[in-house]
């Protein structure tokens, strides 16, 4: 289940960081503005967070199969499609619509109701290891893509892709399995009714606002700033796309040690305490980086890559763990309401940081701006004491 369901994940995740090698070549052949590019990227990353509470609630009432096999095709769809168009509102229906509904119904929070029907003991293990299958695709397949779209131009990219989910849903079908051997719980009814339900009872609880609030300011810093800005904004100082796209695989290399190993943490320390000293540490590595960007790659670049690698996805497991101590068997489908707030998070900051970019010709002000966002984060994180559980808003 562990292998099926990564593959499942690692095929949407190479999906998802395609966007920011998107930008140059759109802007570039059709002369599409940063902000316009921005609004479909930003619609693709809302889209993938506000799906997934939805999408797990959907698989408790109908299957794990009956659900991965169409967010599958949408990405097939999606992608292809994208290929072959040549407006706006084309690259929004395809890549926002399609590709966001796609892979949101298989992100992080697939991986966190694998790990909570399937595992006890190493629970937090299996949650790093298959966040990390997330990173793994997002970022291990970049280079070669982004190799692929210099060589062949953008559309190829697109067209692997598609082919990449065809294969995903065969290994969907053969493989995955809604609950271990002899365990046949009775499907749980009125699938968009309790994601709503559970939204509105977590709702009146501060942890979820704060789990909300840290997880939002965690996407705008990782997800709306690393995958849309830095391959364009190391363009702007004179790298190669190619190089710049190897440097964000660099990044996905060492998020799998750092997710894993937060992962390893959360059975054994608080994770409050993981989530506070990954966004602090994160916020060193961003206000540094618009002295450390060049023409070339330089070895404090590396150093900053390796560090924000290893903080990047690393706050993912510790906040799941939050969400189960909180709220139970509910606390996957609370999970995906928080990483809505992620990606809403990363959405405002793919158009902002592209307006950014338009009015003052730099993206020197959104590295700092993130940092300051981060300093925010890790002392919300250590607002979220096991005393607040009934603490009302």
């Amino acid at each position: 289940m562990v292998a099926a369901t990564a593959v499942v994940i690692m095929t949407a995740g190479a999906t998802t960081t395609m966007s920011g090698r998107l930008v140059a070549p759109l802007h570039d052949e059709f002369g599409w503005t940063h902000g316009a590019i921005g609004v479909a990227v930003s619609l693709n990353m809302v889209l993938y967070g506000v799906t997934s509470p939805f999408a797990v609630a959907w698989m408790d009432r109908f299957g794990i199969r009956p659900v991965v096999l169409p967010a599958l095709l949408l990405i097939a769809v999606g992608t292809a499609g994208t290929a072959f168009m040549a407006d706006t509102w084309q690259f929004t229906l395809l890549w926002g619509l399609c590709v966001g509904l796609g892979t949101g119904s298989l992100s992080m929070v697939f991986a966190a109701l694998i790990a909570g029907r399937w595992f006890t003991e190493r629970r937090g293990l299996v949650t790093g290891l298959l966040t990390a299958s997330s990173v793994l695709g997002q970022f291990a397949f970049l280079p070669a893509l982004s190799w692929l779209a210099d060589h062949q131009g953008w559309r190829a990219p697109m067209i692997v892709l598609a082919a990449a989910a065809a294969v995903a849903a065969l290994c969907a079908l053969a493989l995955l399995r809604d609950h271990p051997p002899g365990v046949h719980p009775e499907p749980v009814p009125g699938a968009l009714t309790r994601a709503v339900r559970v939204l509105f009872a977590a709702g009146r609880t501060l942890p979820f606002w704060l789990l909300a609030g840290m997880f939002a300011i965690c996407g705008a810093t990782t997800n709306g700033l690393m995958w849309s800005h830095f391959t364009p904004a190391a363009h702007d100082h004179g790298m190669a796309l190619t190089t710049a796209s190897s440097l964000l695989a660099l990044i996905g290399f060492f998020n799998v040690a750092g997710t894993v190993s937060a992962g390893w943490l959360i059975d054994n320390v608080d994770p409050r305490l993981v989530l506070s000293v990954c966004f602090g540490l994160r916020a060193g590595t961003l206000f540094l980086l618009p002295v450390l960007l060049t023409s070339h790659v330089s070895v404090p670049l590396v150093a900053f890559v390796v560090a924000f690698g290893v903080l990047d996805v690393a706050t993912v497991p510790p906040t799941i763990a939050i969400c189960r101590e909180f709220y139970g068997e509910d606390g996957a489908i609370v999970f995906g309401w928080v990483n809505g707030a992620h990606q809403i998070g990363a959405g405002l900051m793919a158009v902002s940081g592209a307006v950014v970019r338009d009015s003052s010709g730099s993206y020197d002000p959104v590295w700092i701006g993130a940092g300051v966002l981060c300093v925010v984060a890790a002392v919300v994180s250590r607002r979220i004491g096991s005393s607040t559980t009934s603490q009302r808003t």
